[in-house]
């Protein structure tokens, strides 16, 4: 077994150096816009290893680098984040159809469009001499973004922070079946039914539908507008990817086919090396005689603005408890906190879950902390909330690592059963290492994955090989509903021919017997 993991390590550090050595150093243009914390928490190691690695790399986001960093530069679009937080307060509380919340979707991802192309900063970049020989953006919707590539007769690179959707996979004609691949926004699995199969239908007609009919069109105009002497129009723009690096691994995830330039690499934000704790935090959790537990609703939604009800109930459930709580409160105060809570408005997540006394992670099922959950081995009780985070529990469900609490109206009783549950049956901790070992069981570890194809991508010019004819197809030839067409008229044709010849035999027969008749009375 060592033997095996010295020489992956080996082997991976191999490819890396011969990667580095093969590679010119690029200037690399990213764009993570979306307010959201997680999306960039995703990429952003993923970003400081190009830049470590020799690559110029300028960063457009909401979260600029505390301490400057070689070749790394930021364009800081802090703005988006003015009003994010009622955004999803109301996201959160407000019961929405799926056409609504598919218009929802739409408001959301425009408004991230044009905080990018609005700025002054960004502005100043287009208009200026500077070079980009690499386009980074996030994969979610923002196609007039994507039109940068072309600005800057530059190679495009998609990350997707929540794997791929019929959205992401037309950038790059991948195929998601919808007869067992489910909808990001759903809450299904890859084993449905009769029923679930025509809702996971309806809603996939739904979203192409709003997708086509709506949202492309608006970002079209937004191209347009944005970039007046372009050559090329929204839809070339976004068939023009020379990869998609997806946060997914099939090892963590229901197994699907993918095409060669859409590369899983889950967990490449995750360090390999847990950081050192605080003092009184890790006292805090060391202290822990039957276990401490980390609880946590992720960087989107705020613990601090939970109900009064809700605070109340998750207190007393941890009250009750004889293990050590960390619990991510983003208020200095919390009103008759019980003693074996410890409150703070950031943990550093993957070290803390690294903890070997940390034994059960109470999340809100983002696939970030879903990841990092499986990649530490801590078992989960999950509480999803909004976008794939109901798809996300229906895995931890299914893979039986995990016991679900509904957010929206869990009781004292369901959620400390729940938490009792995981924590006492060891069946949840043996079932999460067992999914731990075969995720990390990968020739690269997933940052030197996702670097490797990058450089790959940059040393191949835009490696055109990759890329699978479909995207050169429109939808009648790529769904073969043309030659499906005449097959069926030739096959209709063929069992049409016995009943003409039939029919005109009988009449012959028929209009043959009428014609003597009327002989003979003549």
């Amino acid at each position: 077994m060592l033997t095996q993991v010295f020489i992956r390590l080996l082997l991976s550090a191999y490819i890396s150096l011969i990667a580095l050595q093969q590679t010119h150093a690029a200037n690399i243009l990213a764009i993570f816009p979306f307010p959201g914390p997680s999306q960039y928490i995703c990429v952003q190691a993923y970003l400081k290893a190009l830049a470590a690695r020799g690559h110029e790399v300028t960063v457009i986001s909401a979260f600029p680098q505390k301490k400057s960093l070689q070749n790394f530069r930021d364009i800081s679009i802090a703005e988006v984040l003015d009003g994010y937080e009622e955004t999803i307060v109301d996201v959160i509380t407000e019961e929405r159809n799926k056409w609504q919340e598919l218009n929802l979707y739409y408001d959301f991802f425009t408004g991230g469009t044009l905080s990018v192309l609005k700025s002054a900063k960004v502005q100043e970049l287009l208009q200026s001499n500077e070079h980009f020989d690499l386009i980074i953006v996030e994969a979610i919707q923002l196609d007039a973004i994507y039109a940068l590539a072309h600005h800057y007769n530059a190679l495009l690179i998609g990350v997707s922070t929540y794997g791929t959707d019929p959205t992401i996979d037309e950038l790059v004609g991948n195929t998601s079946p919808i007869s067992y691949v489910p909808l990001p926004l759903s809450q299904l699995s890859d084993r449905m039914n009769f029923w679930q199969r025509l809702q996971n239908l309806w809603h996939h007609l739904l979203h192409q539908m709003h997708m086509h009919l709506f949202y492309l069109p608006n970002q079209a105009a937004i191209h347009k507008q944005y970039f007046p002497n372009s050559t090329a129009d929204i839809y070339a723009v976004r068939k023009n990817f020379s990869l998609v690096l997806l946060n997914q691994h099939f090892s963590i995830s229901f197994p699907r086919p993918y095409v060669p330039n859409a590369i899983e690499v889950a967990g490449m934000h995750i360090s390999q090396r847990a950081g050192k704790l605080p003092t009184d935090i890790a006292n805090f959790i060391r202290d822990a005689k039957q276990g401490a537990i980390y609880f946590s609703l992720g960087s989107n939604v705020k613990s601090k603005n939970l109900s009064k009800e809700k605070l109340e109930t998750l207190m007393r459930v941890f009250a009750s408890l004889p293990y050590n709580i960390l619990w991510k409160f983003e208020a200095t105060e919390l009103p008759n906190k019980p003693p074996n809570v410890y409150i703070n408005k950031w943990f550093a997540q993957s070290d803390i879950l690294a903890q070997p006394n940390v034994k059960l992670f109470i999340s809100h099922a983002g696939l970030l902390s879903t990841t990092e959950a499986i990649h530490h081995a801590k078992p989960l009780v999950g509480m999803p909330v909004f976008f794939d985070q109901f798809l996300n529990m229906e895995r931890i469900k299914r893979a039986g690592i995990g016991v679900f609490v509904d957010y929206k109206s869990f009781t004292y009783d369901e959620l400390r059963s729940a938490i009792v549950e995981v924590m006492e049956n060891p069946k949840y901790t043996q079932t999460i290492q067992q999914m731990s070992r075969r995720y990390h069981d990968q020739p690269m570890k997933p940052l030197d994955k996702a670097i490797f194809w990058t450089e790959y991508v940059l040393r191949h010019g835009g490696a055109p090989h990759m890329r699978v004819t479909a995207q050169e197809l429109n939808f009648i030839q790529y769904h073969s509903l043309d030659t499906l067409l005449v097959l069926i008229g030739g096959a209709m044709l063929v069992l049409l021919m016995p009943s003409w010849f039939v029919y005109r035999n009988v009449r012959r027969l028929l209009l043959g017997d009428c014609g003597k008749t009327k002989l003979k009375h003549n």
